[in-house]
């Protein structure tokens, strides 16, 4: 078993705000653990938790508006979650990751598509070998029961219901 590193391990999303732009945004800190045999992809399993009280957009006023119950509601539900439940398609250095994904207390099956892993890596002597990978899916917000849609003149929404999510990880083997 590895454990994420919170402090190597990033969460982000990128939405489409009013047709003409793409606005990214950060989350976490990231928890929990890769179970992983260090040569086959197909062992994998994992269960990550992100925090999203912290959402990060660089700019305060949304920031304040996404964590409302318009958007995640971070008072009910302060983390979103990830379990797999299985690997499929793998490859050389990738494969994609099935699992249910819960955000605002809805648990949806959505699948991962995984860049890695990578290593592992043996730091110095003193501490324990290191793994990494890219995760990334896209979601409808809606399905989550995210559901504010303001309108623009022209008839398109002010924020996509498409929203593309990325982790990006760093594990420590247990000793």
């Amino acid at each position: 078993v590895w454990t994420i590193d919170p402090s190597h391990t990033s969460a982000h999303f990128t939405v489409r705000h009013m047709l003409v732009s793409t606005v990214p945004g950060q989350l976490g800190p990231v928890v929990g653990w890769v179970k992983y045999d260090g040569t086959n992809p197909s062992s994998i399993a994992v269960n990550v938790a992100i925090d999203v009280t912290n959402i990060n957009t660089q700019n305060a006023g949304r920031d304040r508006h996404l964590r409302t119950d318009d958007f995640f509601n971070v008072e009910q539900f302060p983390d979103m979650t990830f379990v797999s439940k299985r690997v499929e398609g793998v490859q050389q250095g990738s494969f994609r990751l099935v699992g249910d994904l819960t955000m605002r207390g809805v648990t949806k099956e959505v699948v991962l598509d995984v860049d890695g892993p990578h290593g592992p890596v043996q730091r110095a002597a003193n501490r324990p070998p290191i793994v990494g990978a890219t995760a990334t899916t896209t979601i409808n917000r809606k399905d989550f029961g995210v559901k504010y849609n303001a309108l623009i003149e022209s008839g398109g929404a002010v924020v996509s219901d498409e929203v593309t999510i990325t982790i990006n990880i760093e594990a420590a083997k247990r000793s």
